[in-house]
């Protein structure tokens, strides 16, 4: 606190015997101490300062707030004063200025624990995960025995995609606090996000024994279940979860997966579509109704849910959803009007709306605007891979050398060889232990409803996390063909896909793809990615055997999404061989051909992100 310079002894005695009384919960006698004091002592920022806090504890923001700034007058720049202002105002919403308050308190304190971790918090809030990063730093330094700051790092580093320094952070907090139920969650869901599910469904358990209880806890849980093997007891958990909390809009979005991977017979929306029927006003949970039913292409169920009179029908995510039912009818004109609408609105600023406008455009034939449009998107969000697959179609479609530029077929797509991990006789030996391994993991009768794949099914989880020898050796294979690779790229720092280029990779997701007779990936970008792949690790007869004309099985590359109606060739098609990684930049369009065969098709897959 600040001085009590200018306060008697007596004075003193009351402040201490108020603070006591505010302490024990007894703010109202608390505050009419203050008062008194206040009055006998007007010029003594102390007192200002504890008559703010004993407003603030009373709710009284407004008078509260004036007493800080009188404790400022009279303390300029104090830090503790500062502190409590921001507290203010970070729960009146006011965020902006409270993170200007508490960098003026650590600037004049340095070692100000508290306000470095309030500091943290806020802007973790706000989504400034960088700038939170910085200040937990700084909390978990000045305060190590903090459970509190360990789990705020942690969820800043889990924010910039760094799950080892998360989970680290994490174990941190719970080791302090073993009873820390938020923090045990946390670290199963890092620990999951890593590949290992079975040490998640550890921690989610001490979460349970800590006293966390609740839907997210269960739909985490119910993920974990399935990366583990445990399908049967994932759909279980996932039944009995939409039954128990028929509110918890995550929960049916799990359970409508479960079903419509692992029981093709069953109606995947049944419970899905009962709860948004019996609640209308339930904005989350017909949104992601609404937005399930167009992925899995019932783009008329859902237009039909939209214009029987639900609620908020002026929401401009649920305008989207309508714009992108009428557009997946082929009713353009009127998801025209509604997309210009939003457009015109604030919301229509945001990367992923104007890649929607973007695909109704080239689909128009508008594609002048289409490529203006996809350049918005593009400096909105420079690293918004669908945004850059959208321009590079434009251009391509106004024979814009430009398309070349971003998308170089030949410079920017590798079919590479892998050296033979260690305690492999050969290539061969290494591919068929591999093999072993995934195909045990493949156990989804159909493919997810959002992926690209057609006619197989993927691996759940983080494919790399996994502690199988086969797994890890390919991963470091893998990881070293990549980043020998990236060094013969040249630099360009005004290139999406280059200027990124670091030379070093961390992977941002994995998995593996088994495409049976028939099977293809239709058309499509990765958008977590900055740079994609495909690992070929068993190849049916029929690919093997085509080459020249023949190109079933094969790679492509360049030719856009089908439902845009464009009709445009691929720009380069690969004969993929056993062994050898495909690379390319995850904005680039790419697909496979089908083939007939039957023997299935697998591959390894990831997505990397550039590591400093």
């Amino acid at each position: 606190m600040p001085s009590s310079h200018g306060l008697s002894e007596q004075h003193k005695q009351h402040l201490n015997a108020a603070l006591q009384l505010l302490r024990a919960g007894r703010g109202a006698e608390a505050l009419a101490d203050a008062e008194r004091l206040a009055a006998a002592a007007p010029g003594v920022a102390e007192v200002q300062q504890f008559l703010g806090i004993c407003h603030a504890q009373l709710g009284n923001d407004a008078t509260a707030e004036g007493a800080f700034l009188q404790a400022l007058r009279l303390a300029p720049g104090h830090p503790q004063v500062l502190a409590n202002l921001a507290t203010l105002w970070r729960r009146q919403k006011r965020q902006d200025e409270a993170v200007a308050l508490w960098r003026r308190a650590v600037a004049a304190a340095p070692d100000f624990a508290q306000a470095w971790l309030d500091l943290g918090l806020t802007e973790l809030d706000m989504g400034r995960v960088q700038q939170a990063l910085s200040a937990l730093r700084q909390a978990v330094r000045l305060q190590p025995q903090s459970a509190l700051a360990w789990h705020a790092l942690g969820n800043a580093q889990r924010g910039v995609g760094d799950l080892d320094a998360a989970e680290t952070a994490f174990r941190k907090a719970v080791t302090v606090n073993p009873g820390y139920g938020s923090a045990w969650m946390n670290l199963g869901t890092v620990q999951r996000l890593l590949g290992r599910p079975e040490e998640s469904l550890h921690s989610f358990e001490n979460a349970r024994r800590s006293g966390l209880e609740g839907p997210a806890l269960a739909d985490a849980t119910v993920g974990a279940l399935l990366d583990t093997g445990q399908a049967e007891q994932s759909l279980q958990q996932a039944r009995r979860l939409v039954k128990d909390h028929p509110d918890f809009a995550p929960g049916h979005v799990s359970l409508a997966h479960l079903l419509w991977e692992l029981a093709p017979g069953d109606d995947p929306l049944e419970a899905f579509r009962a709860a948004a029927l019996a609640q209308p006003r339930h904005q989350a949970l017909q949104l992601e109704y609404l937005g399930f039913l167009l992925k899995a292409q019932r783009a008329q169920t859902a237009l039909d849910h939209i214009e029987s009179g639900m609620q908020h029908a002026d929401h401009p995510m649920l305008i989207r959803l309508q714009a992108d039912a009428l557009e997946q009818l082929g009713q353009r004109e009127r998801a025209a009007v509604l997309y210009e609408r939003l457009y015109r609105g604030q919301d229509g600023q945001e990367a992923g709306f104007l890649n929607a406008y973007t695909r109704h455009l080239l689909k128009a034939g508008q594609w002048d605007l289409a490529a203006r449009i996809a350049h918005q998107a593009t400096q909105r969000d420079a690293r918004n891979q669908e945004a850059w697959a959208n321009l590079g179609t434009a251009w391509r479609l106004l024979d814009d050398p430009r398309e070349f530029w971003l998308c170089d077929y030949q410079r920017h797509i590798a079919l590479l060889d892998i050296e033979t991990p260690d305690g492999y006789a050969d290539t061969a030996d290494f591919l068929a232990a591999l093999r072993a391994s995934l195909d045990a993991l493949h156990t989804a009768k159909r493919e997810p409803v959002q992926q690209s794949l057609r006619g197989g099914s993927q691996t759940a989880g983080n494919l790399f996390g996994r502690r199988d020898p086969a797994i890890q050796a390919a991963r470091k294979t893998l990881q070293r063909t990549v980043e020998g690779w990236l060094a013969t790229l040249p630099a360009d720092a005004t290139h999406p896909f280059l200027r990124h280029n670091t030379r070093a990779i961390h992977f941002s997701g994995s998995w593996s793809v088994k495409l049976r007779s028939s099977g293809r990936h239709v058309n499509h970008i990765h958008p977590e990615g900055w740079m994609s792949s495909a690992f070929y690790v068993a190849l049916p007869a029929s690919v093997l055997a085509s080459d020249g004309g023949a190109t079933a099985g094969h790679i492509q590359f360049g030719q856009p999404l089908e439902i845009l109606s464009l009709n445009l060739p691929a720009r380069r098609t690969i004969r993929p061989e056993p062994g050898k990684l495909a690379l390319f930049p995850s904005y680039m369009w790419h697909g496979t051909v089908p083939f007939v065969d039957s023997e299935p098709r697998i591959t390894a897959a990831f997505d990397m992100l550039p590591r400093a």
